[in-house]
């Protein structure tokens, strides 16, 4: 007899395959129209009174922009090389790193106006993810983990052994993008930036986000992202079938660095002052699990996932039962919830199909570890045969 949790993950599965069906025949004028609608929601987040309830011991669009916004980015980038192209990286980290440190240093040396330091530090970070990709793409799973995780201390432990770019005191005064005091809807100013009002850099951080959505989405149903599928399902089949691998797992290292990057030059811009001590492995860690959490490959899950792994520790620290402080006990539960979540529904908040049916399948191994997972509705044994 099915027991009632596995009932009521797959009537859940069934409702989502539901509106998935739906929307895959809806006309192109209503998918506009929602996706006009959940940027407009966007948009309003910040607002005082959405803030009251999702965040009522914290500054609502301080976090918004960070972490909530910086994670959103970040899982965004990292499902390309994760979720798309099937390769574990641990050391993403070192791509917002190599942003950051490009704001500050263009910023604070040279003096660069910020849109330009945009695009030097997306190609600079590009530029970073083929250095590392080049000669590490060679290998598969667990050996490329152990790879990346070492190239992402690698920078921070540079960084901060290095005195010309600030060593562990790290960089400040870096300077803001370029305010237009003028522009005014109601009493916000949304190219007004500066150290007091976070929500100009969370309303750029959004717009950077729908321009990366719409790019990498361009990119999924494209040659491109059917080699990247090709390549996480079955790397070996993939080159007798002429795909030129290591060509495009190279690709998906470049364009998932040039996206960190991005965030890195943002978040830079945002707190003027940086150090090797804001790009700690355990960040990189954090964004891997929120695209596992939200559902490896499917970029609504992604963001999903990012936005709870981000909102959820915070909206905790809130939460009083009985009058008393739950603060301190907000980081168990909020690991407790985690854990609870990858025992009963491994392949995320909201999976892509092909990932569902692997989890169904038992061969659900993340970023081409080769290893096949026992879900909730598989035996080891069926697993094993």
């Amino acid at each position: 007899m099915t027991n009632p949790l596995t009932q009521l993950r797959r009537a859940a599965g069934g409702g989502l395959d539901g509106v998935r069906n739906r929307w895959e025949t809806a006309p192109g004028a209503v998918r506009w129209a929602v996706y006009l609608l959940l940027i407009l929601g966007a948009l309003v987040l910040p607002s005082d009174a959405i803030g009251s309830v999702m965040s009522p011991r914290t500054d609502w669009a301080t976090l918004l922009f960070n972490p909530i916004g910086i994670y959103v980015l970040l899982a965004i980038g990292l499902n390309v090389v994760v979720g798309q192209a099937g390769l574990l990286d641990l050391g993403y980290v070192a791509f917002f790193a190599i942003g950051g440190y490009a704001m500050a240093m263009l910023g604070t040396k040279l003096h660069w106006d910020f849109w330009v330091i945009l695009v030097a530090g997306v190609l600079i970070s590009a530029l970073s993810g083929v250095v590392l990709g080049a000669p590490t793409l060679r290998l598969r799973g667990d050996y490329l983990a152990i790879v990346t995780l070492g190239f992402g201390e690698i920078v921070r432990i540079v960084a901060n052994n290095t005195d010309s770019i600030g060593g562990p005191n790290g960089i400040s005064g870096i300077p803001h993008p370029p305010t237009i005091a003028d522009v005014a809807i109601g009493d916000v100013h949304p190219l007004r930036y500066g150290i007091l009002d976070p929500r100009p850099y969370y309303y750029l951080l959004v717009a950077i986000c729908v321009l990366v959505i719409i790019f990498v989405r361009r990119l999924e149903h494209s040659r491109v992202g059917r080699s990247w599928a090709a390549i996480r399902e079955d790397e070996e089949a993939a080159e007798i079938m002429g795909v030129p691998t290591y060509r495009f797992k190279l690709l998906a290292f470049a364009i998932g660095a040039s996206i960190g990057g991005a965030a890195g030059v943002v978040f830079a811009s945002k707190v003027i002052s940086i150090t090797p001590m804001d790009f700690p492995f355990i960040l990189s860690a954090t964004i891997l699990a929120a695209v596992v959490l939200g559902g490896s490959g499917n970029l609504p899950g992604v963001i999903l996932g990012a936005f709870v792994m981000a909102w959820l520790p915070e909206f905790l620290r809130g939460v009083s039962p009985s009058g008393q402080d739950f603060s301190q006990y907000r980081t168990i539960a909020f690991a407790g919830l985690l854990v609870a979540m990858m025992i009963w529904r491994p392949e995320g908040l909201l999976p892509s199909r092909r990932r569902k049916a692997e989890f169904a399948e038992g061969t659900g191994g993340l970023g081409g570890l080769g290893a096949e997972v026992t879900g909730p509705d598989t035996s080891s044994a069926e697993v094993t045969r």
